[in-house]
């Protein structure tokens, strides 16, 4: 029978910081959903929960990957977490710790055996709970997950602060209309934080252009899927030709240069309902919804160009392949081979053009 921690010696006032928070049962909150989903696809993994350390549970506030909505306190690491001392509560395998009895599952019943978590102390230092991810296998994370996970950790502090800065106000709200002014203030000022963290972590901050933690959460996106379902699709991949050759003769700066001028090329050229993405290192992945390849075969054309035309003080060309998907016979991540393929014969047949799958 799994044993839960003694208490903190605090454990009266702590209780009582949560219970003033208003946030138990008190249903879901897409603010708190967000951040959860940014914790999990910063950490790449595949359960993340914000949990809230209750007398005798844990009750997941926001989850990802995970299917209940509480479990018993005798059952939670976090209520452990809670009570360390570093900024993360980090186990890389709960099977190899004697300490930790807790046996956590996915949606699926599968075991989750990594466990890192982030304390979320109020302003007094009460420790209410903590932002934690989980993997099936056992790992560490690396230096720039960690300082995500603790960023993110900061942002959702805020939102318990603006949580019960919003019950005050309610309690308050005949005492006069000051109150009402300064929670506005810090609610707008809240939500741009937490609006350019989201952005922060979805784009590439060389291109401008969305990265692929942002096709991770558009693949969540229920109006886009419905989109790319109704109709036909295509896929391009466009790789810069030679792109190692201009990093070793006009160095990584006009490197740099050649992805930006790629980058603005291409958002110039394709049209409002598509979507570009920078794939990684020189590769970039075009998602054209209702588009027939031959329509998408004119729009990669312009693109290829388009670069001839460009101000770079070198020869600048890309090699585009594509591959038309349909929804009701094959998932992206084939229709992504195809395309695939095809560049890799654009790139066989001397570079510099475009082609398609189907050709």
């Amino acid at each position: 029978m799994p044993r839960s921690p003694p208490p903190p010696i605090d454990e009266a006032a702590r209780q009582a910081a949560l219970d003033a928070t208003g946030l138990l049962d008190d249903g879901s909150d897409e603010a708190f959903d967000d951040i959860v989903v940014l914790a999990a696809l910063v950490c790449a993994a595949p359960a993340a929960t914000l949990t809230l350390v209750d007398g005798e549970r844990q009750w997941f506030k926001a989850r990802v990957g995970i299917g209940v909505q509480e479990t018993p306190r005798t059952e939670s690491i976090c209520a452990r977490a809670i009570q360390g001392e570093g900024p993360v509560f980090e186990v890389h395998d709960v099977l190899a710790d004697p300490a930790l009895p807790m046996r956590p599952t996915d949606i699926g019943g599968r075991l989750l055996r990594f466990y890192a978590g982030v304390p979320l102390r109020d302003p007094q230092g009460h420790a209410l709970g903590a932002l934690c991810v989980m993997d099936h296998l056992p790992r560490t994370l690396d230096r720039a997950q960690r300082d995500g996970l603790e960023a993110l950790a900061r942002q959702m502090r805020r939102l318990f602060e603006l949580q019960r800065l919003t019950r005050e106000q309610g309690a308050q709200l005949s005492a006069g209309r000051q109150a009402t002014r300064r929670m506005e203030t810090e609610r707008a000022s809240l939500q741009q934080r937490h609006d350019d963290l989201k952005r922060v972590v979805g784009v590439d901050p060389l291109t401008g252009l969305p990265n692929r933690a942002s096709l991770a959460q558009m693949r969540r996106d229920p109006a886009i899927l419905a989109r790319l379902e109704r109709a036909g699709y295509v896929l391009a991949i466009v790789d810069i030709d030679h792109f190692k050759q201009v990093n070793d003769r006009h160095g990584h700066l006009l490197g740099d240069k050649a992805l930006r001028a790629v980058a603005n090329v291409i958002a110039d050229n394709i049209r409002g309902q598509d979507v570009a993405i920078r794939w990684g290192g020189e590769d970039f992945l075009l998602i054209l919804p209702d588009t027939s390849l031959a329509n998408a075969f004119e729009i990669a054309e312009r693109i290829r160009r388009a670069l001839h035309a460009g101000a770079m003080p070198f020869a600048l060309t890309v090699s585009v392949g594509l591959a038309a998907g349909d929804p009701a016979c094959e998932v992206p991540e084939q229709v992504f081979e195809r395309a695939d393929q095809a560049l890799y014969r654009a790139k066989a047949r001397g570079r510099d053009r475009v082609v398609a799958a189907e050709d």
